[in-house]
């Protein structure tokens, strides 16, 4: 058992536990890490505590100093820019079916990491002894797909709030159709699908609570009671467990679930 912190580091936002070397780190402040890729610039999600963490992501060497603040800067608005530019005229010079997506510059200086899209497998081996000459350092080419490209560009979804795969979705996985039916969603492209122009995440993650919420509902077609008489069940709005009745005399309400009685509640 030993001091340990979250902290935010790399392109992609990521929150990992890192032994620390003292309590007198707080909460929002820059630190100098070292993972398995190298030394990295990061940010305190948490203070040091006593704890057994499953597994570490590496340590925390310090908390930055103003030099290191001008090295990050340096890097950030300087180097994977001219990286960035560089590494695109090479694509188009070897003429490489690639998109470039981001540049990462490791803050020790030992790796530089390029993210692309592509359709399929991509023969980079001359791209990257070209990027390898000119800086005098380990290249990794890492290809992504659409959902990563989102997430390593973005910053907020249609919703107004941080896209949720930059702000706690670790795993990116595909999203089936079936559950924007289920959740009787409007099935327009333009209203279901995320950044990265595949359907939103948060239907997925969502899903269990649609799930359970659907089982205290009647079927449409269900027979019904209520304080306006019996009617039919024709629709109902999950989230807000209100359901649909048409009555006898062609005229249809929506009243809420504690009006509603005699059916089975097996679900839909």
């Amino acid at each position: 058992m030993g001091l340990c912190a979250a902290v935010r580091y790399s392109v992609n936002d990521m929150v990992s536990y890192f032994a620390a070397p003292s309590e007198e780190l707080r909460e929002g402040e820059a630190v100098i890490v070292r993972t398995d890729r190298g030394l990295e610039w990061g940010t305190m999600v948490s203070a040091p505590q006593q704890g057994d963490v499953p597994e570490l992501c590496g340590e925390i060497l310090r908390k930055a100093t103003e030099q290191d603040a001008r090295k990050e800067r340096d890097i950030v608005e300087g180097r994977q820019k001219e990286e960035f530019q560089v590494c695109r005229q090479l694509i188009a010079k070897h003429n490489l079916p690639m998109k470039l997506a981001k540049v990462e510059h490791l803050f020790g200086g030992n790796k530089i990491i390029f993210f692309f899209l592509a359709d399929g497998r991509v023969d980079f081996r001359a791209l990257v002894k070209d990027l390898a000459k000119r800086y005098r350092c380990r290249i990794e080419m890492r290809q992504i797909g659409v959902r990563d490209e989102a997430r390593l560009l973005g910053d907020y979804g249609p919703c107004g709030r941080g896209l949720c795969c930059r702000t706690f979705l670790r795993i990116l996985k595909p999203v089936p159709m079936k559950v924007a039916k289920s959740q009787k969603s409007t099935l327009d492209p333009a209203k279901i699908s995320g950044r990265c122009g595949r359907l939103k995440c948060c239907l997925k993650f969502e899903n269990t609570l649609y799930a359970e919420l659907k089982k205290a509902l009647p079927h449409r077609g269900a027979t019904v009671r209520t304080p306006l008489g019996t009617g039919v069940v024709m629709g109902y709005q999950i989230i807000e467990q209100m359901v649909n009745v048409k009555f006898p005399d062609e005229t249809e309400r929506t009243l809420p679930l504690s009006e509603v009685e005699g059916y089975p509640t097996a679900g839909n």
